[in-house]
C-alpha cells in the first residue's frame, strides 16, 4: 500500500474517531441539557402548584372577609329594622292599652288586684295606689272594694300597687313596669333562622 492510501485510511480513522467522540460528547451535553430542562421543568411545575395553592388561598381568604363583611352588614340592617318594627309593636301596643283602659274591664281588673291584694294582706295595714289617670274611677272603685284608695304621685301608666307595710311587701300590678320588662325581653323569633 502506498503512503497515499495510508494517509487516507489513517485521516478516515482519525475522523471516524473524532466524530464518535463529537458524537460522545454532543450525546453528553443533550442529555446534561435535557437534565436541565426536566430539573428546570419540575420546579415550574412546584412553583406553578405552590402558586396556584397561595392564590386559591387567598382567593378564599377575601371570599371569606367579603362574606363576613356582608354577614355583619346584614345583621345590622337586621337589627336596625327589628329595632324599628319593636318600637312601632309598642307604640301600637301602649295605644291598645290606653284604650283598654277606658272600658269597664280595665275597672273591674283594678277592682280583683285590689281584693286580691286585700286577701293577701289578710286584714294587715296596707296603702293601695292608683295611678293619676285613674282618678275619675276611684270614687267607684273605692265603694266596690270598701277600700281606701291613694292617688300616686308617680306615673306609672295604669294598674295598681299596693305596699304592705307590717311585712314590707309591694303588690306591684303597675303597667309601666310590666311594659318596660316587657320591651326589654321582647324579640323577634320565628322563620328562616331569624332570632
Amino acid at each position: 500500500m502506498n503512503i497515499e492510501k495510508k494517509l487516507d485510511l489513517l485521516r478516515e480513522a482519525a475522523m471516524e474517531e473524532a466524530r464518535a467522540k463529537g458524537n460522545a460528547i454532543i450525546k453528553q451535553h443533550e442529555n446534561a441539557l435535557n437534565d436541565v430542562f426536566n430539573q428546570h421543568k419540575q420546579e415550574t411545575l412546584l412553583q406553578k402548584e405552590t402558586r396556584i395553592k397561595a392564590e386559591r388561598i387567598s382567593a378564599k381568604q377575601q371570599l371569606n372577609m367579603a362574606s363576613s363583611k356582608a354577614q355583619l352588614e346584614l345583621k345590622k340592617e337586621l337589627s336596625s329594622t327589628q329595632l324599628q318594627l319593636k318600637k312601632k309593636l309598642f307604640v301600637e301596643v301602649r295605644e291598645l292599652l290606653d284604650d283598654y283602659m277606658k272600658t269597664p274591664a280595665y275597672e273591674n281588673l283594678l277592682i280583683n288586684y285590689i281584693q286580691g291584694a286585700a286577701r293577701y294582706a289578710n286584714g294587715a295595714s296596707m296603702t293601695i295606689y292608683i295611678n293619676p289617670s285613674d282618678e275619675g274611677k276611684m270614687a267607684h272603685i273605692q265603694e266596690v272594694t270598701g277600700m281606701k284608695l291613694t292617688l300616686s304621685s308617680e306615673d306609672f301608666i295604669g294598674g295598681v300597687r299596693c305596699v304592705i307595710q307590717d311585712r314590707n311587701i309591694l303588690i306591684d300590678h303597675a303597667f309601666k313596669d310590666a311594659l318596660e320588662t316587657e320591651y326589654e325581653n321582647f324579640a323577634f323569633k320565628g322563620g328562616g333562622g331569624i332570632e
